[in-house]
């Protein structure tokens, strides 16, 4: 589509039915917004990468490393960073919480998506994304949420 937040980087040199074939590697760099709105407010960039991990073409499932930063709000300047396997054939995605910068420095905790909007054709996708992290799983995120008025951390790409 048109101003891609998620661009391949990589291919392996082997043919493959989908251009999202094993192998394939992806950098993005997506906006965070406190809802799914084309007008929602804009907290931050998820960036980072994944990889194409399935030798199935019916599911796709990837290898993902992101920096989730906060540019604005009460985070502004800090980020937790993310690691798992994800595959298209989960409803909802688990990802590790595996650290971060500022009020995120040495963080734990997990975060859960689902796609709240998809369009293949046009390469659109917006993912729900539920936050955990800090000491007994406090929902620091939830509160940071809560006071910008929002209800949902959402993380949109475009191919």
């Amino acid at each position: 589509g048109e101003n891609p937040s998620a661009v391949v980087i990589a291919r392996p040199n082997i043919t493959q039915p989908s251009s999202f074939g094993f192998g394939t590697l992806f950098a993005i760099n997506d906006p965070l917004t406190v809802g799914p709105a084309p007008t929602s407010t804009l907290i931050g960039n998820a960036q980072g990468l994944y990889v194409s991990s399935s030798r199935d073409p019916a599911v796709f499932t990837t290898v993902m490393y992101a920096d989730f930063a906060f540019t604005s709000g009460r985070f502004n300047g800090s980020s937790f960073s993310l690691i798992s396997r994800s595959s298209s054939s989960d409803a909802i995605r688990e990802f590790a919480i595996v650290g971060g910068r500022g009020a995120f420095r040495m963080a734990q905790g997990f975060a859960l998506t689902q796609i709240n909007f998809a369009n293949m054709t046009t390469g659109d996708v917006i993912l729900e994304c539920n936050v955990f992290t800090g000491e007994g799983s406090h929902a620091w995120w939830r509160h940071f949420i809560d006071s910008t008025g929002g209800d949902h951390l959402v993380w949109s790409t475009k191919w």
